[in-house]
């Protein structure tokens, strides 16, 4: 049985309600001494390559939005819906694992209840201080909420 990420773990956000979810980019290979996840969304502009985990695509170009938002919030949800159980470990990431990541994990902390004007703050002072690189990005996350 697998066991949830460790919140000490890099790029693990914790969210208020207590899910764990853990954004992270994927530029380089992933670091052997970390815990693979049980179920991943990539967010780039071409497919993914294949991963042993379950993993959804969410075409996302780089510096962009969701090319499909009515998929995005599905996914999404998803994403925050799964976080719930403990033992699933979680992750979103993008190439570099900031603008994208930093978006839709800002989208995950308004699901889980932090208000769309302060979600892309939230997720900087907990995952990384330059998440949600642009103004589209940030007003996404302010109209998520909506």
């Amino acid at each position: 049985m697998s066991t949830g990420w460790d919140e000490r773990a890099p790029g693990v956000l914790r969210l208020p309600s207590g899910r764990l979810v853990r954004g992270r980019g994927l530029r380089g290979e992933l670091d052997p001494e970390w815990v693979r996840p049980t179920y991943g969304v990539y967010l780039l502009g071409h497919e993914p390559p294949e991963v042993p985990w379950e993993a959804r695509w969410l075409k996302w170009p780089d510096f962009r939005l969701p090319a499909d938002r009515s998929q995005a919030r599905r996914i999404l949800t998803e994403v925050w819906e799964r976080a719930a159980d403990p033992a699933e470990r979680v992750e979103v990431a993008c190439r570099g694992g900031r603008g994208r990541t930093g978006a839709a994990l800002a989208c995950l902390a308004v699901l889980d209840g932090v208000p769309s004007g302060e979600a892309v703050e939230f997720v900087r002072r907990n995952y990384d201080r330059h998440a949600t690189e642009t103004p589209w990005q940030r007003t996404y996350v302010r109209k998520f909420g909506e």
